[in-house]
């Protein structure tokens, strides 16, 4: 994360970068100089998860009741002291740093198939040294510190952005993270979670000023020293040639600093010695061979300016006037905000680099021109996210493409016009895909206005067309109440990281497969119309990461019709109206996203937190046909027998060995939940989201100990400890599952029984959506599922099968 090579300079080349504070001591010394204001620091909550996460087991799926008291102590020491903290999660991922998000999943894949190799080999959890974050920990994070009454908010864009900017604008004590990005943002100072000690409250300062003292550079210089050492949107290899002839000409090496070191010296050096002699009166592209990465590497150094500031790197000219191909245009002000518009003029290409001011941000955004395809890139901004957007031009037809940002939702949508078609489609969208549908436009703006339109106007180019529901999707996105819904319904893009799944285990599906279908039919929900339905909605992309899967493109998506009794429900209906009988509805809406309308009445007379377990499990049950008898005990005894654990008992649990496939079970078991985080915001949270959080429902050790025990063939009596009132509720939970999964033609059987039963499974009859058969199977290819190709597929319903 961050600046490539910074973090490692900093902690060993430049030690007095880092000043050890003390959070209590700096919040006393804010209140005397801010009386009546509260210390506030804000936290990169994405950078703080494996250090938050502090339980000894985290193989088996995670210790949530353990991490759940852990973010209490945390918020708690802080609220002592009389410290505010406010938390920001990634909401989206960006495109230009798609790439950085793709290569650091396919290394987890790489960790993860060695920490099954250890399993395998060991029967035992690796050491600290290979830990990796239980799934679904950064979602449940987000509800858990919203538990504990913090305010928790989920970004529109790249969160270290809404970090650094709310850190400035609020006065904030400093920022809480471990992203070296934050010593480039102009922005309060900078705290390291690594090396926060709670029992003192102690921790490092990562001091921007002292580094810049070292470096000879001033703070407006730090973006781009970040982008020519390569960061989470420059690859480190664009600029690598560069670096070393910086390197070949610098006169003060130090011994004593590893190359990297002596490599960021001499770019510094050459920024302060060579290119500072040129600023303002040379473009950056005429001392650096930026080439055909010219408008990248400008995005690269635009990202890092916060609402208000600017970079003395982009070359400005006398305002006023304009030369574009020769041509001299006067520039236009802004009757009420009297503001003129800064710009800058390329010498070969007779195209400037422009400066827009908002009039309300008064942030200037540069606009910047390809010197081959002549033809402006401009930054743009949306006045309420102050997010930089560019617009891409294809130099082959010289055609530009508008990157909108939608003013609710802040998503960049890339749009392009098939020739034979009249409709506007995502780039990397195969218009031969006849199934998706055009984008929601404004048929009054034509195409060309698009590509013109400045930050202030507000049209919108999204999955959906109607304002007030987007809206009310986006409040509960940046509040952290749903999950996936505004991606979906804003942008039609979604992702899901790494999962502990073992790449090698040819009986157990990813989860990514198992709980498509739900997606798909939420998808339909969310995208359709009452009259279409899913026929009319366009695909969704996804970059779920599962074994085989290389990510070089998203999954194409077909959203699948579901079927609600009485007809599926608007969406205004189901969130926004309070009309009596509305919340039945909406249960109603959540079953059929599972398809399990038929099991209503079963799952009726289950009290919460358990009706989310029985309904995840006749789910799980009805879908992958490798499940077995021993399973569904290990999964009803350890939610009730969490009943009655103590967080100091289940982190004293003692296993005998840990089992790969309960590995997987767990995390097939959490991503139901996440799943269901996602059905039911989509439907108008029709069940309490706490009742369905895992502290209530799940722990990993004590799955994997009624697991081996299970398999070990014990009794139900004792597999709930010997409590009564748990064995009567486990023998109603189990009978709850078992019949409803007997009316979709699914019979739980024990493994003792398992060839007899599985050689003659038939597939289930009467359903939108067919289940999946042991050996996945496209519609009659015969391909098993883990032989599937990856990439941009076209999913079709009836294409699956159970496993």
């Amino acid at each position: 994360m961050g600046v490539r090579g910074l973090q490692g300079f900093v902690r060993s080349s430049c030690p007095h970068i880092c000043m050890v504070v003390n959070f209590k001591e700096l919040a006393e010394h804010h209140r005397s100089r801010h009386p009546g204001g509260t210390p506030t620091i804000v936290v990169d909550a994405m950078c703080c998860l494996r250090y938050w996460y502090t339980p000894d087991s985290w193989i088996c799926g995670g210790q949530w009741r353990e991490y759940f008291s852990s973010l209490r102590e945390f918020v708690k020491t802080f609220t002592a002291v009389g410290i505010k903290l406010v938390f920001f999660f990634d909401g989206m991922v960006e495109q230009s740093k798609r790439d950085e998000w793709v290569k650091r999943r396919l290394k987890n894949n790489r960790e993860i198939a060695k920490i099954f190799h250890y399993i395998k080999s060991h029967r035992e959890q690796p050491g600290r040294n290979m830990f990796f974050i239980p799934s679904g920990l950064a979602i449940f994070t987000q509800f858990a510190l919203k538990a504990l009454g913090q305010e928790t908010l989920c970004s529109l864009q790249e969160a270290d952005y809404e970090v650094a900017s709310y850190g400035l604008q609020n006065n904030c004590l400093g920022i809480l993270g471990e992203d070296t990005d934050y010593l480039i943002y102009d922005t309060c100072p900078y705290f390291s979670i690594s090396e926060l000690s709670l029992d003192s409250l102690d921790t490092i300062m990562l001091c921007r000023e002292k580094l810049c003292q070292s470096l000879g550079l001033s703070l407006s210089d730090l973006p781009l020293l970040a982008c020519l050492l390569g960061n989470d949107i420059i690859p480190e290899g664009m600029f690598e040639s560069f670096r070393y002839k910086c390197l070949s000409s610098y006169t003060s090496v130090k011994e004593n600093f590893d190359k990297k070191g002596n490599i960021i010296l001499a770019v510094a050096d050459h920024i302060s010695k060579v290119l500072r002699l040129h600023q303002g009166e040379k473009k950056l592209e005429e001392m650096l061979p930026l080439g055909p990465n010219k408008a990248l590497f400008y995005k690269g150094v635009a990202s890092y300016l916060l609402p208000g500031q600017k970079s003395p790197w982009f070359f400005q000219k006398p305002k006023g006037v304009v030369t574009l191909d020769k041509q001299v245009l006067s520039m236009s002000s802004d009757p009420k905000s009297k503001q003129e518009v800064p710009v800058c003029t390329d010498p070969e290409s007779k195209q400037e680099v422009l400066l827009y001011t908002h009039p309300e941000s008064k942030q200037e955004v540069p606009v910047y021109t390809d010197p081959d395809s002549k033809q402006e890139v401009p930054m743009c901004t949306d006045p309420e996210s102050k997010q930089e957007v560019p617009m891409y031009t294809d130099p082959e037809p010289k055609q530009e493409f508008p990157l909108c940002i939608h003013p609710e939702s802040r998503q960049e949508v890339l749009l392009c016009t098939h020739p034979e078609s009249k409709w506007k489609l995502p780039v990397g969208m195969d218009p031969e895909f006849n199934v998706e549908a055009p984008r929601c436009t404004n048929p009054e703006i034509k195409q060309e206005d698009l590509v013109n339109m400045g930050p202030e106007v507000k049209q919108q180019i999204t999955m959906v067309s109607d304002p007030e529901i987007l809206k009310v999707a986006r409040a509960h996105h940046v509040q952290a109440e749903s999950y996936l819904v505004y991606n979906v319904m804003s942008s039609g893009e979604v992702e899901c990281s790494n999962s502990l799944e073992d790449a090698m285990d040819q009986a157990l599906p990813s989860q990514a497969f198992v709980y498509r279908p739900v997606r798909q039919r939420v998808y339909s929900l969310l995208l359709g119309d009452s009259e279409g339905g899913a026929s009319t909605c366009p695909t969704v992309k996804e970059w779920f990461v599962y074994s085989g899967n290389p990510l070089r493109q998203p999954d194409l998506v077909r959203p699948l019709r579901m079927s609600v009794p009485g007809g599926t429900p608007s969406l205004k209906l189901l969130w926004l109206s309070q009309e009596a009988g509305l919340q039945a509805q909406r249960v109603d809406t959540l079953l059929a996203c599972f398809d399990l309308s038929s099991s209503r009445e079963e799952l009726q007379v289950v009290e919460s937190p358990c009706q989310a377990l029985c309904c995840l499990l006749i789910y799980l049950f009805v879908q992958v046909d490798t499940l077995c008898l021993e399973d569904l005990h290990a999964f009803i005894a350890q939610a009730l027998c969490l009943e009655g654990k103590t967080t100091m008992e289940l982190a004293d649990l003692q296993l005998d060995h840990v089992d790969p496939r309960a590995v997987q079970l767990g995390t097939l078991l959490v991503r139901g939940l996440t799943t269901l985080v996602l059905v039911n915001s989509a439907c108008g949270f029709p069940w309490k989201t706490l009742d369905f959080m895992p502290w209530n429902l799940f722990d990993g050790k004590l799955f994997h100990q009624k697991y081996l025990q299970s398999e070990k063939g014990y009794t139900a009596e004792a597999l709930v400890e010997q409590h009564r009132s748990w064995l009567t509720r486990f023998h109603a939970l189990k009978s709850v599952v078992c019949k409803a999964c007997m009316k979709e033609n699914r019979p739980i059987v024990s493994r003792r029984h398992w060839r007899s039963h599985h050689s003659g499974r038939r597939g289930r009859q009467g359903s939108s959506d067919h289940r999946m058969s042991s050996g996945y199977s496209r519609s009659g290819q015969g391909q098993h599922w883990r032989d599937q190709g990856p990439g941009s597929r076209q999913y079709d319903p009836d294409q699956w099968r159970r496993y």
